[in-house]
C-alpha cells in the first residue's frame, strides 16, 4: 500500500476544496456533501472525520469516516490509501457505502483485516429524477409534512421501514433513544413526510440528506397490508414536486437490485438510473 502519509485530515481551512471535489458528481456525492454544507469539515462538529488525498498538489479524492465509511471521487491510489488508514484505526463504522467501483475496491483491501461483513449489497441502482414526476400519475395530495406531535404515530413505522430495510433493528441498548431523535430531527426540520390515516401511517418517506444542487430520498415505506395498490408511486410523486419545489433541484436515491417492485415504482414516478451504490453492513 501506499502509505498513510498520503492521506491527511482535513479541516476547516480545506472545506472550498472539499465541496469542490463533492461537485463533481452532486448526485453520489450527496450525503457527504450534505454534511460538509451543514457544518463544515470541523471534525467535532461533523461527528467524523473527513480525509483527503491529494494529487499534483490538489485535494482530488475524499473518504468520510464516520458511523459510515463514504469514498468520494476515490481514484485507484486513494482507495488503497483510504484503506490503510481505515486499516490502521480499525473498524468504527457500521457500513461502507458510495459507488459501487470504489466501495468495491475498498472493502478488498479491508475484508482480511476486519474480517466478513454481515451483508453486502454488491448492486444498489442511484437513480436521479431532474424533473417533477410525470404528469400523468396521480399526486397523495395527503401526503404531507409530519408534525413534532405526531412523532409516536410515525416512529413504529420508521423502526419497522429500517428493522426490514436494514435487517436489523434500529432501537438498541439505549431503548431506541438515538434513533428516535433522529426521526424527531427530521420531522423539525421539515423532511419528513408522511400520509397518516388518523394513527395510522399509510406512506412514509425522508429527505435525508440536502446540498444546493440535489437531495436524497431515504426511508421509503408503504404499510404492509396496503402495498400493492399503487400507494407508493402516488406518495412518490408527492414527495419528489414537495422536493423539487421547496428543497433542490433534484431528487436521487438508490435502492437494491433484487427489490423489483421498488426500482418500478421508482420508474413510473420518473427516476433515471444514474450509477450504481455498493453497500457493506457489519
Amino acid at each position: 500500500m501506499l502509505g498513510t502519509a498520503a492521506v491527511r485530515l482535513l479541516d476547516s481551512r480545506d472545506t472550498f476544496d472539499a465541496l469542490d471535489v463533492v461537485a463533481r458528481d452532486p448526485y453520489a456525492n450527496v450525503f457527504v456533501g450534505s454534511r460538509i454544507h451543514a457544518v463544515g469539515l470541523d471534525s467535532w462538529r461533523l461527528g467524523a472525520e473527513v480525509w483527503g488525498y491529494p494529487a499534483g498538489g490538489t485535494l482530488q479524492s475524499l473518504c468520510y469516516a464516520g458511523a459510515n465509511l463514504v469514498p468520494v471521487g476515490a481514484t485507484s491510489a486513494a482507495v488503497e490509501a483510504f484503506a490503510e488508514r481505515a486499516i490502521s484505526q480499525g473498524r468504527r463504522c457500521s457500513s461502507i457505502v458510495g459507488p459501487a467501483d470504489a466501495v468495491g475496491a475498498l472493502w478488498a483491501l479491508l475484508e482480511p483485516h476486519w474480517g466478513s461483513a454481515r451483508t453486502i449489497r454488491a448492486r444498489q441502482p442511484m437513480m436521479v429524477a431532474p424533473r417533477r414526476a410525470r404528469p400523468e400519475i396521480w399526486r397523495d395530495q395527503q401526503v404531507r409534512q409530519v408534525a413534532v406531535a405526531e412523532l409516536d404515530i410515525l416512529l413504529p413505522a420508521s423502526v419497522a421501514m429500517f428493522t426490514e430495510e436494514i435487517g436489523i433493528s434500529p432501537v438498541g441498548p439505549d431503548g431506541g433513544a438515538l434513533y428516535r431523535s433522529r426521526v424527531r430531527e427530521l420531522i423539525e426540520s421539515g423532511r419528513s413526510l408522511a400520509r397518516i390515516d388518523g394513527d395510522r401511517v399509510v406512506f412514509k418517506a425522508e429527505i435525508g440528506a440536502v446540498t444546493p444542487r440535489a437531495c436524497q430520498v431515504q426511508g421509503v415505506w408503504v404499510e404492509p397490508a396496503l402495498r400493492g395498490r399503487g400507494l407508493a408511486v402516488a406518495g412518490m410523486a408527492a414527495v419528489v414536486d414537495h422536493a423539487l419545489e421547496r428543497v433542490a433541484p433534484a431528487v436521487c436515491l438508490y435502492v437494491n437490485d433484487y427489490n423489483a417492485p421498488a426500482r418500478a415504482v421508482y420508474r413510473k414516478v420518473g427516476f433515471e438510473e444514474y450509477g450504481t451504490f455498493m453497500s457493506v453492513l457489519f
